[in-house]
């Protein structure tokens, strides 16, 4: 039995060695920025990124977009907004990247952080402008939740962007049976916020 734990502790220890450098970041638990590069825009809440020599997807942590061209769900409304509102944003400063204390990357292989264009939160911005709601909460990358839901209150109590529709967001995401059903979409969404 002795031997078998041995055995066990010798390939923990040499597998724990062999962790890949570009997932390796001197950032745990701090608050420090990385400068990146942005290769590509996804959609509102997903980016292609230069980081360390390597070309990564990064999930933005505690947001939720619509989607532009998913499988199943299509173009929803309010995602190309969103989309286009992401780009605007990461073309106007300097980006910069931070991590949380927790997972860096998803399940779908995906980095997982904080995005900022001079020092300003992407994400807090597209919650405050009603272009995404929060969401994917699991601890303890939850650094910034409290600021994130002020943010999206704002916007829901404005009633822009994907508030403008009651029942468009819900607790699994978008839906846009509700705008059909609605039939009242306003412009009160990003042409009117940006003026």
């Amino acid at each position: 039995m002795k031997k078998w734990f041995l055995i066990l502790g010798l390939l923990f220890l040499f597998g724990c060695e062999s962790v890949p450098t570009s997932e390796i970041t001197k950032t745990s638990g701090t608050t420090n920025q990385v400068p990146i590069e942005v290769v590509e825009v996804i959609d509102g809440d997903t980016i292609k990124i230069n980081y360390n020599g390597n070309i990564e997807k990064v999930r933005y942590l505690l947001i939720d977009t619509p989607e532009t061209n998913h499988k199943t769900l299509g173009k929803q409304p309010f995602g190309e907004d969103a989309k286009v509102r992401n780009k605007e944003l990461l073309n106007s400063g300097n980006v910069t990247i931070e991590f949380d204390v927790g997972n860096r990357f998803d399940d779908y292989g995906r980095m997982l952080a904080y995005i900022y264009v001079d020092g300003v939160s992407v994400q807090e911005t597209l919650l405050e402008e009603g272009l995404a709601r929060v969401a994917y909460v699991f601890p303890p990358n939850t650094r910034y939740l409290d600021n994130f839901e002020k943010a999206s209150d704002t916007a829901k109590v404005e009633q822009i962007g994907v508030w403008e529709t009651d029942d468009y967001v819900t607790n699994r995401g978008f839906d846009a049976s509700a705008i059909s059903k609605s039939n009242n979409r306003t412009n009160k969404s990003v042409e009117n916020i940006m003026k």
